[in-house]
């Protein structure tokens, strides 16, 4: 099969490999239809992520066909089942969980092989597009909840400040709209990103070289980077009492203000992934137009992968998303 094979820090290349081998009899082999380039995904492009060893098939955001024909979308997180997280169904807790792109080949293949338990059914109708979109769409989701619950009123009575536009931020804007969220701002340094945010709605958006958030101004914060500037921005950003959601990836060291966490009693959620109903729920909000549509992810060969990652390292690409066809 044709796959795009990440080699080293700053190389993928398009070659032949073996379809991934089935290791359990529950096992499918999915034909790919669309694979989504996740933010992780070019943290390993950038030799950054040490679980992700080359040569490595990346990919876990894709939808395809099982060899009888369903449509499906794959949830890429395989927990082992047997743990005390996997028993409470935080399975995104596991410690022994597994992960296409990670563990098993990816899906920026013509083919992958995942767990039948693994595979969600696409709802009639629903586009490549919107299945593609699971995956980063059910990550964000996971996180509103965990923030819902630790907000002090309701999210349609919530100020928000997303930073970040792509499409975790993006995504996450969408969401607190489709919410009711009373306002949301996304901070966005990409001019291209700025303008198809506002045009498609989800926020109002701006540069925060040019102009900073206000500070002590937002009852949630929502950061899709995750670096210490980020963090920094974060934490003056939200209001006395508020939450910080820090779901971004991007360094590990620094920003995040302990002591007005401490005196303004302000939470900070750090959150992982999703669980199988996160999943679901985020499949049937995207087949149902909850979040508009969708005109703002970009569709390439998977011939051209190698120049897609090239783009979005360097941030030349407007696009919040990437898909990958194979065919």
């Amino acid at each position: 099969m044709k796959a795009l094979v990440y080699l080293g820090p700053e190389t993928v290349a398009l070659r032949d490999e073996p379809a991934a081998a089935r290791r359990g009899n529950d096992d499918v082999v999915v034909r790919v239809d669309a694979a989504g380039i996740c933010g992780s995904d070019l943290h390993a492009y950038h030799g950054h992520d040490p679980r992700r060893v080359p040569p490595l098939v990346l990919g876990h955001e894709a939808v395809g066909r099982t060899p009888e024909g369903r449509r499906v979308v794959v949830n890429p997180l395989i927990p082992c089942g047997r743990c005390m997280r996997c028993a409470e169904g935080r399975t995104n807790l596991c410690l022994n969980r597994l992960m296409v792109g990670m563990q098993y080949p990816g899906c920026f293949a013509e083919v992958v092989t995942v767990p039948e338990a693994n595979l969600i059914e696409v709802p009639p109708g629903a586009s490549d597009i919107a299945a593609a979109l699971t995956e980063p769409a059910a990550c964000v989701l996971h996180g509103l909840h965990l923030a819902a619950r630790a907000l002090a009123r309701p999210v349609a009575e919530a100020s928000a400040l997303v930073i970040g536009g792509g499409a975790i931020g993006l995504l996450a804007a969408l969401f607190l709209r489709a919410w009711g969220a009373r306002g949301t701002a996304l901070a966005e340094t990409n001019p291209a990103r700025r303008r198809t945010a506002e045009r498609v709605g989800a926020a109002e958006a701006f540069d925060p070289r040019e102009m900073p958030a206000p500070e002590a101004g937002f009852d949630l914060v929502f950061d899709a980077v995750g670096s210490a500037a980020t963090r920094q921005a974060a934490s003056a950003a939200v209001a006395p009492g508020g939450v910080i959601l820090h779901i971004g990836l991007q360094d590990n060291e620094g920003g995040l203000d302990a002591r007005r966490m401490t005196l303004q009693e302000i939470t900070v959620i750090g959150t992982y992934t999703y669980t199988g109903a996160d999943m679901t729920a985020a499949l049937a909000a995207l087949a149902g137009g909850n979040l508009g549509d969708l005109a703002w992810v970009e569709e390439r060969p998977l011939a051209e992968g190698a120049a897609a990652f090239a783009e979005l390292a360097s941030g030349r690409s407007a696009a919040p998303k990437i898909l990958l066809r194979p065919d």
